[in-house]
């Protein structure tokens, strides 16, 4: 009931304004600070770059410098559970023993060994070659998709492009059969939510049954790959082995949960978020046209610029102190990823979309222990999706302002976005 009301408040635009002096300068709630987050990220960066959120009880760090310090110091920690808010709804749902294994065993929330024991196996398991060897196979699905594009002409980029795409391709990889990629679309939805429980809406109940469906999708599989084993991932992680131990049913249920939410919904969005600023960028889009060999650091300045994920966060495990202010033991660093990744004293100019950036290290993917496991195949996957959609149609046309963003405060991407590819290349 609690989170319910909660949901309802978050999704009141009178009230989140009428209340625009409690939240300060930093309310991801409302539609203008979806349409523009830099705005409200240059003014904090400017004036307080680590401003302290009243609403929030945390701290907002929007400097590259404070954002990649939070996130390698042994001082905070990702286990969320260390907060009153998780501990509560741990509490809460300890009835649904499925999403509670769910919430507890996640791999982005679990620190120290435990956190190294299981990001060893899934390490074992998703291999760079293994990652590789999905080229031929993304290439084909990306190919397939863009035929279908090209007969209707006029097309939703989302549902039609930058969606299945990534769920076609975490399917091939778990070696789980294609015809059941609805159900996996319908799952990953609210298992996205997950990240970020206030934007979701009806409670956990959502949450809970895509959990409890997923979970009795897979049992019967997990058990037919343990009595025959394929060449897949769903496999690798059945056999991987650290120091004698193997994932047990629990964890590797909460991997394929994981694997889906941060390998879907992160790779559509970037592929989106990627063509809106070729739409925006009409001379960054020119140069990449005709010079294809910039695509890798083409998808590395997009993840930069227009990055998926926004934010995330830390918790202190001791008391510390960070930009001349103190932060005590259990309170929580909200870490501005995109606000970091555009930090002028980080990056030259960086309010340029520059595809042929050079020592682009940005922090869209994380940093240290938590860095994400799928970065590779996130740019393989959008590599191959914008260089052939640019190949096939290059005068594709589109809004430089799709119609709405995702209600979200963690992960950006626009709802849907309608483009005209027109006809093929000559």
């Amino acid at each position: 009931m609690v989170l319910r009301t909660l949901q309802w408040i978050v999704r009141q635009e009178w009230l989140l304004r009428l209340l625009g002096w409690l939240f300060g300068p930093f309310n991801p709630f409302l539609e203008s600070y979806r349409r523009d987050p830099h705005r409200v990220y240059r003014k904090l960066r400017e004036e307080d770059p680590l401003y302290r959120s009243r609403v929030f009880q945390a701290f907002v760090a929007t400097r590259y410098d404070d954002v990649q310090h939070v996130l390698r110091s042994p001082s905070f920690s990702a286990d969320r559970m260390l907060t009153p808010a998780f501990q509560a709804m741990a509490k809460r749902t300890r009835r649904y023993p499925q999403l509670h294994a769910l919430i507890e065993r996640n791999l982005l929330m679990l620190e120290g060994p435990e956190h190294r024991r299981l990001r060893g196996l899934v390490g074992k398991a998703f291999t760079p070659r293994r990652v590789q060897e999905l080229r031929p196979r993304i290439e084909s699905l990306v190919e397939e998709l863009l035929d279908e594009m090209e007969k209707r002409g006029d097309v939703e980029l989302i549902r039609d492009f930058a969606h299945p795409l990534p769920i076609n391709v975490i399917l091939e990889m778990l070696g789980l059969p294609a015809k059941d990629r609805h159900l996996f679309a319908e799952w990953s939805k609210p298992l996205a939510t997950l990240v970020d429980p206030l934007e979701a809406e009806g409670g956990d109940g959502s949450i809970r049954q895509a959990v409890e469906e997923l979970n009795a999708y897979l049992r019967p599989i997990i058990e037919d790959r343990r009595r025959e084993p394929k060449d897949d991932l769903l496999t690798a992680m059945l056999q991987a082995e650290e120091d004698g131990e193997r994932l047990d049913e629990k964890d590797l249920l909460a991997l394929v949960s994981l694997i889906m939410v941060a390998g879907h919904e992160t790779t559509t969005s970037l592929i989106s978020n990627s063509v809106i600023e070729l739409l925006r960028n009409p001379s960054e889009r020119k140069r990449l046209t005709e010079d294809p060999e910039l695509i890798e650091s083409a998808v590395d300045e997009f993840v930069r610029y227009a990055g998926t994920v926004v934010l995330t966060d830390r918790v202190a495990i001791e008391d510390t102190e960070l930009r001349g202010k103190r932060i005590k033991k259990g309170q929580v660093v909200i870490c501005v990823i995109a606000a970091a990744n555009r930090d002028p004293e980080q990056f030259e100019d960086p309010e340029r979309l520059d595809l042929g950036r050079e020592n682009n290290h940005h922090l869209g993917f994380g940093l240290g222990s938590h860095f994400c496991l799928g970065a590779q195949l996130a740019r393989l996957e959008t590599q191959i999706a914008l260089s052939a959609l640019l190949r096939r149609f290059p005068d594709f046309t589109g809004p430089a302002e799709p119609e709405a963003w995702k209600r979200s405060t963690v992960l950006r991407g626009p709802t849907r976005l309608d483009i005209s590819v027109g006809g093929p290349a000559d």
